[in-house]
C-alpha cells in the first residue's frame, strides 16, 4: 500500500483578483484561549452579499469586457460576430448606470464560500447571506425569477428572488473568510451537461470525437460568447457538476496545469486549446454564425472512480456575472469590477452590411411576404407592435384551445416575442427586457400555427425540427434576438409596454410592446431552412 497523501482537490496557487474595500467595519481580532479569532458581525456578511450582488448585476469583469473588443479586431470575425460583441458593449455602458440590469433574467443568487476555522460569526451565516440577496433585489430594478413548490404540481413566484443556493465550507487554516457570489440565469444553468462516460473516452481520438459531438448541445440559447468550462472525471458525479460551475466562473485559473500522484486537480491547457479551436471551426459564432461560440474554453481534469468518468460541460454566458469577495482582519472586500466600460468601444461603429428594416405594424401578411424574400443569416432592424408571451401564457392559451376557445386575435395579428421583464425604473417604460430561450415554447408552435397564431416569433436559441416543420407546413418565420443585451433593448429600443392578458401572472404576464431599431436575424423560414440544422445531431 502506498504511503498516506493529503491532497487538496482543488489547491488555488494564488488570487490575483483586484478587490476594493467596502469597509473595515463589522471585524476585529479578539484573542480567545491564547488564541487570535476574527470576530465578524454577520450584518457584514448581509452588507457584503448586498455589495456583490448588486455589482454583479450591473457591471462585468474587465477581462471579458477586452475579450468582446478582441472580436472587433479580428479580420477572421463574421460581420454578424462583430454587431453582436459591439451590442453588448453598448448594453454594458447602459447598465453600467446603475439603473437596468444587464440581462432581464437576474438569475438565481449563489454562493459558494470557504471559512476558515478562525473566523467565528456567532450566526447562521446563510440567512445573513440571504437576507443581503433580499435587500438587492428589493431595491434594485431586478427580476424575481423564484418559483417555490407547494405541492407537487402548485407553485408560485416567492416575490423575493429566494431562495438562495448558499453552500458555505470550512475547516482551513487561518482569519480569512473567502467567497464566489454569482447569478446564474436559466439558459445558461439550463446548459450546465453530465456525460457519464468511461476509460474508453481517455484517448484523443475519442475525446476530440466527444466534445465536436457534445459542444453541439451548447447551441446558442445560453447567450453566447461563452466561457465554456469541462472538467473530465470527478470523484462523484455532483463534484464534478461543482467543478465546471467554478471553473467557468474564471475561479479556478489558478490551479496548477499538472497532475500529481496526491491526485490534484489541473487545468490542461493543451486541452483548452484543442478545445478553443473546434468551438471556432463549427460555426456557430456569437450566436448568428461565424468564430465566436466561445471566448475561451477551462478544462479541468480530476480524479476519478476506476469504474467512473463523468464528464461535465457548462458555461458562464455573455451576462458574465461572476464577483468574488472577502473578509478579512483588514476589512470586507469585493472583487473590482469594470465601472467604465465605454473604454473598451472603439471609436466608431464596425462597419458592417446594413439591415433590413421591417415594419410590424403593416400585418402579418405584409411581414411575412417581406421576410420570404430574404435567406437564413439575414440581419432585420424591427419596429413596431410585439406580444409579449413566454411559459405559462402558451400554457393557458393551449389550455384554452384545448377547451374548443377561439385563438386570442393578438396573436393572430402581431408577432410573438418570448420574454419576460425586470422592473421598470422610473421614467422609463420598461426595465431589462431581452429575450428568453426560444425552444420552451416548441411544443406548441405547429397547433398555435394552424389556429392562425404564432406566425413570426422572436426569441433566442436554436429550436426543434418541429418548429421547421411547422414554420414550413404554415408559412411561419422565426426571428433569433441577440441574448444578452436587455439593458440596451430597454433604453434604446422598447417605446412602450401595456399588459394585455393574464396579469396575475406578473412578469409571465400577455404584454403588448412597441419597439423601434429592435434587432433580428432570420433563423427559420417558411422554406424549411434552420440556421442551425447544419450544426445539429
Amino acid at each position: 500500500m502506498s504511503e498516506f497523501i493529503y491532497q487538496e482537490p482543488l489547491p488555488i496557487e494564488r488570487d490575483n483578483t483586484e478587490y476594493r474595500l467596502v469597509t473595515k467595519d463589522y471585524v476585529k481580532v479578539v484573542e480567545c484561549d491564547g488564541r487570535k479569532i476574527l470576530k465578524v458581525d454577520p450584518k457584514g456578511i448581509e452588507l457584503l452579499a448586498k455589495e456583490a450582488y448588486t455589482d454583479v448585476s450591473f457591471y462585468l469583469r474587465s477581462a471579458h469586457l477586452q475579450k468582446l473588443r478582441n472580436i472587433l479586431e479580428d479580420k477572421e470575425a463574421t460581420d454578424n460576430d462583430k454587431f453582436v460583441a459591439y451590442t453588448m458593449l453598448m448594453n454594458s455602458c447602459v447598465a453600467a448606470e446603475g439603473e437596468l440590469p444587464t440581462c432581464q433574467d437576474t438569475g438565481t443568487a449563489i454562493c459558494v464560500a470557504h471559512k476558515g476555522e478562525d473566523v467565528w460569526t456567532g450566526a447562521e451565516d446563510a440567512e445573513y447571506i440571504s437576507r443581503g440577496v433580499y435587500e438587492t433585489y428589493k431595491e434594485r430594478n431586478l427580476r424575481y425569477s423564484q418559483v417555490v413548490p407547494i405541492t407537487m404540481t402548485d407553485e408560485h413566484n416567492s416575490g423575493t428572488n429566494l431562495p438562495a443556493q448558499i453552500d458555505i465550507y470550512g475547516g482551513h487554516p487561518g482569519m480569512e473568510y473567502d467567497f464566489l457570489f454569482l447569478t446564474k440565469g436559466g439558459g445558461s444553468a439550463n446548459k450546465t451537461f453530465l456525460y457519464q462516460q468511461t476509460k474508453a473516452l481517455l484517448n484523443e481520438e475519442s475525446l476530440v470525437k466527444f466534445f465536436k459531438e457534445h459542444i453541439k448541445d451548447l447551441g446558442t440559447s445560453a447567450c453566447p460568447p461563452y466561457h465554456l468550462a469541462v472538467c473530465i472525471g470527478g470523484t462523484s458525479a455532483e463534484m464534478c457538476l461543482a467543478t465546471v460551475k467554478k471553473a467557468s466562473a474564471g475561479y479556478l485559473d489558478e490551479l496548477p496545469t499538472s497532475g500529481n500522484e496526491g491526485g490534484r486537480c489541473f487545468r490542461d491547457l493543451e486541452w483548452e486549446e484543442k478545445i478553443l479551436k473546434i468551438c471556432q471551426e463549427m460555426g456557430i459564432g456569437a450566436q448568428f454564425g461565424g468564430k465566436y461560440l466561445v471566448h475561451d474554453v477551462r478544462v479541468i481534469r480530476a480524479p476519478r472512480h476506476a469504474a467512473s468518468c463523468p464528464v461535465a460541460i457548462g458555461v458562464s454566458c455573455s451576462a458574465d456575472r461572476n464577483i468574488k469577495a472577502k473578509i478579512t482582519p483588514e476589512g470586507i472586500f469585493v472583487e473590482q469590477l469594470e465601472k467604465n466600460p465605454a473604454r473598451f468601444l472603439p471609436a466608431e461603429a464596425p462597419a458592417m452590411s446594413p439591415a433590413v428594416d421591417i415594419d410590424l405594424d403593416e400585418g402579418m401578411d405584409k411581414v411575412r411576404e417581406i421576410l420570404t424574400k430574404y435567406p437564413i443569416k439575414t440581419r432585420l432592424n424591427l419596429k413596431g407592435t410585439l406580444i409579449v408571451a413566454r411559459d405559462i401564457a402558451h400554457a393557458r392559451i393551449k389550455q384554452m384551445l384545448d377547451e374548443g376557445k377561439p385563438m386570442p386575435e393578438y396573436f393572430k395579428n402581431h408577432p410573438v416575442y418570448y420574454a419576460g421583464p425586470a422592473k421598470t425604473p422610473a421614467g422609463y417604460a420598461s426595465g431589462s427586457f431581452g429575450p428568453t430561450t426560444a425552444g420552451r415554447m416548441d411544443p406548441y408552435v405547429d397547433l398555435f400555427q394552424k389556429h392562425g397564431g404564432s406566425m413570426v416569433m422572436v426569441a433566442k436559441g436554436n429550436r426543434s425540427k418541429a418548429v421547421t416543420d411547422a414554420c414550413h407546413d404554415n408559412g411561419g418565420f422565426y426571428l433569433g434576438s441577440i441574448g444578452g443585451p436587455a439593458a440596451i433593448l430597454a433604453k434604446n429600443s422598447i417605446k412602450s409596454v401595456e399588459v394585455v392578458d393574464f396579469p396575475e401572472l406578473g412578469m409571465e404576464a400577455v404584454r403588448k410592446i412597441y419597439v423601434e431599431n429592435f434587432p433580428a436575424f432570420i433563423i427559420v423560414d417558411d422554406k424549411g431552412n434552420d440556421f442551425f440544422a447544419e450544426f445539429s445531431h
